[in-house]
């Protein structure tokens, strides 16, 4: 672990709600003021560092009076509308005693799902890490329906840590680490896969300002290390936390990147966009994408779910209905049902003007896990 946390060269911080806030829903600005410090000594050592900051919902809370989480839409979109504004202040302000600058990046599932604005997001990160600026990345909340939402943040920062490649994904909050507690109750310091036990093990949170909780932290974590960034889960209130980590320090719970290389296609396919729908293929199909690196062909598949059309990308699923890839179907659901399990002589009589027979090309299709 130690090997691969001092040979990072950019990485995702993620900040929980109840690390950057105070019990009456104001910023705790010894603790930002501490992580700015940190943040700023890691730059001096070589770092390029993003942030994924939550806090706008509670700090809008804390300055309209509220005591409890807003159960409706609007109400949590003011919050986050009036909560935004100071949260970046802060940033900026404490931020400003080291001559460091940074940026406001507000975004909605929509604009990284979609390719031109996934590739447009991250060229406008390249280019702030280039110019030695910090992103202050957000969910847009204050604009956000139900059906573009990331989730929560734990989500949002592991999409972050992909889409820039960043090397490790640092998840903290009041959280010390993944508990065993189904067992020994002990902190489990190192996950070197996440299996079905592993997140048999997440709780989720019963913060009156924050979502998610040691669940969605999991899951965040399996698509960051699947995409091949090493994650940290630990406690942002561990004082000087991010010094301790990179030297060896810090306790927490470190999951341990997967061994695979994607390039940004297929990190989009994998990561960004949501499934249309899922197709189940046989188990000669699945060994030729595993082993073989093939596309996926018509023969293979045995059956599919929903409603897709041709370019959205779907799941490809086992027999038993887990997904292992993930692809750009050429064909949409009304013509797959024609052609399941047909052979490409067959398919060429059905469409005698197609060129391409595929149902998913290899250079379009993303193993997963």
């Amino acid at each position: 672990m130690q090997f691969l946390i001092e040979n990072a060269r950019r990485v995702t911080i993620k900040l929980g709600t109840g690390i950057l806030t105070s019990g009456k829903n104001r910023m705790d600005l010894d603790r930002i003021r501490g992580i700015t410090g940190q943040v700023a000594a890691l730059r001096e050592k070589g770092l390029e560092v993003l942030i994924v900051s939550s806090g706008a919902v509670g700090l809008g809370m804390g300055q309209l009076g509220l005591n409890k989480r807003p159960a409706d839409l609007p109400a949590l979109q003011a919050c986050a509308a009036v909560g935004q504004t100071i949260l970046i202040n802060t940033w900026q302000t404490l931020f400003d005693t080291h001559d460091i600058k940074v940026a406001q990046i507000l975004l909605t599932h929509d604009d990284v799902s979609g390719r031109r604005r996934h590739v447009a997001i991250k060229d406008t990160l390249e280019k702030l890490l280039s110019m030695g600026v910090i992103p202050i990345v957000n969910e847009n909340d204050s604009v956000n329906a139900e059906e573009i939402k990331f989730g929560d943040n734990d989500i949002l920062s592991a999409l972050v840590a992909i889409l820039t490649k960043s090397d490790m994904l640092l998840i903290l909050s009041t959280i010390p680490g993944l508990l065993d507690r189904s067992g020994s109750g002990d902190l489990v310091p190192l996950v070197e896969k996440i299996t079905p036990e592993i997140e048999r093990m997440a709780e989720d949170t019963k913060s009156i300002t924050s979502v998610g909780g040691m669940r969605t932290k999991i899951a965040a974590a399996k698509q960051a290390a699947d995409s091949g960034c090493g994650v940290f889960i630990g406690s942002g209130l561990e004082p000087k936390l991010l010094t301790r980590l990179f030297n060896g320090q810090a306790s927490g719970t470190y999951f341990m990147p997967a061994s695979i290389d994607m390039h940004s296609k297929k990190r989009w396919i994998a990561f960004f966009e949501r499934p249309k729908g899922t197709v189940q293929v046989d188990s000669g199909a699945r060994e030729a994408l595993l082993e073989k690196g093939s596309s996926l062909l018509a023969s293979g598949v045995t059956q599919h779910t929903d409603q897709f059309k041709s370019g959205d990308i779907i799941n490809i699923a086992n027999s038993d209905g887990s997904v292992f890839a993930r692809g750009i179907s050429q064909f949409d659901s009304d013509e797959l049902a024609l052609i399941s399990g047909k052979k490409t002589g067959e398919i060429r009589k059905i469409f005698p003007e197609r060129k391409r027979f595929e149902v998913i090309h290899r250079d379009s299709l993303a193993l997963l896990g």
